[in-house]
């Protein structure tokens, strides 16, 4: 038995009481899933900046009333303390999600994303201190990389941060160090590839590579590609990161005050990834129309980017499921029937 399924009977043999930050986003709304399907009880916050009520109407439609009404939502923002502090009250496990993301929105607005992924996070990791809770496992960022030209990407190995928000990730990795250090209080950072799936938004300025093609296929408009298209990344499904969130709150004292790394240990090129897409859209009766278009490299992009998986493995157990191609045929079929009803 893996690890994961070994983590999974225990909690349903006894289970725990969680909290969400970020719930009704992309990756905060397939924890609620997962969690409340394992029989969980869920807090979940969530200021709607970038979630959405209907990410937790689905969620609501795919799991019991039964394990529905082990769910208690807080509408609040994490830059407010007093929040923070209801929030954690007996609280077993925190996955700290909230934050604004994207490279592009931290260059644009700097001092929002600060506020939200610094001082935001800093009331989670206090509020959660003082609350006595468990474990605390935040998502961290591959950002963090920066400049670093080696690959794959090695836990211990970064480089000069090359915007706004890895600054503020690599700053989150950095309190969560000091406070192992003088309080005593282990977390777990998470540092995320690339991840994609179901209920990851494709509207908005800001959307991520993946939702924002797959509209644009689905809808007939034209796919822009960064640079030349060999730009490459390490894409991760979410289902290996709801894993590897579960393998971190659980994980042994020895295993924590520690970052690890979410992916899967491929490279995937744009080039490759849209003839992924394309041929998944194909594959569901979607008819492809004309060609993508190039236009310049993205400012603050890294061009290469690969991890390392095997210090996740060793200490937590993480096995991925789920390769690009697996995700990208699983995801499909959830954007058609998305955008179809919008």
């Amino acid at each position: 038995m893996t690890k994961i399924l070994q983590v999974k009977q225990a909690l349903q043999d006894n289970p725990k009481v969680w909290l969400v930050t970020g719930v009704a986003g992309f990756i905060g709304s397939n924890l609620l899933e997962a969690l409340l399907k394992l029989n969980q009880r869920v807090i979940g916050l969530d200021n709607f900046e970038t979630g959405h009520q209907y990410n937790l109407d689905e969620v609501k439609g795919l799991v019991s009333a039964e394990q529905w009404s082990k769910f208690e939502f807080i509408e609040g923002d994490i830059t407010d303390y007093s929040t923070c502090e209801r929030a954690v009250e007996g609280v077993d496990y925190v996955l700290h999600q909230a934050a604004l993301g994207s490279v592009p929105r931290s260059l644009a607005n700097p001092i929002k994303t600060n506020a939200a992924n610094v001082t935001g996070f800093l009331n989670m990791l206090n509020a959660a201190r003082e609350a006595n809770v468990s474990s605390f496992t935040y998502a961290a960022s591959s950002s963090t990389y920066g400049d670093h030209p080696a690959l794959p990407k090695v836990e211990e190995n970064i480089g000069k941060p090359l915007s706004p928000y890895a600054v503020t990730k690599y700053v989150n990795e950095v309190y969560a160090d000091v406070f192992a250090r003088s309080y005593g209080f282990k977390s777990i950072g998470l540092r995320y590839f690339n991840v994609f799936g179901k209920r990851q938004d494709p509207n908005g300025a800001y959307a991520a590579v993946i939702p924002k093609w797959t509209s644009a296929i689905i809808e007939g408009e034209t796919v822009f590609i960064n640079g030349d298209g060999e730009t490459s990344r390490d894409f991760c499904f979410i289902d290996n990161v709801v894993q590897m969130n579960i393998l971190a709150a659980t994980a042994d004292d020895e295993a924590k005050n520690q970052v690890y790394n979410v992916a899967v240990g491929d490279r995937t090129t744009l080039n490759q990834l849209y003839f992924a897409i394309a041929e998944a859209l194909t594959e569901c009766g979607i008819t492809i129309n004309g060609e993508p278009s190039y236009r310049d490299f993205r400012a603050g992009d890294v061009r290469h980017s690969q991890a390392d998986i095997s210090k996740a493995s060793g200490l937590l157990g993480y096995k991925p499921d789920f390769k690009i191609g697996d995700g990208i045929h699983q995801a499909m079929p959830w954007y058609i029937s998305f955008l179809s009803s919008k």
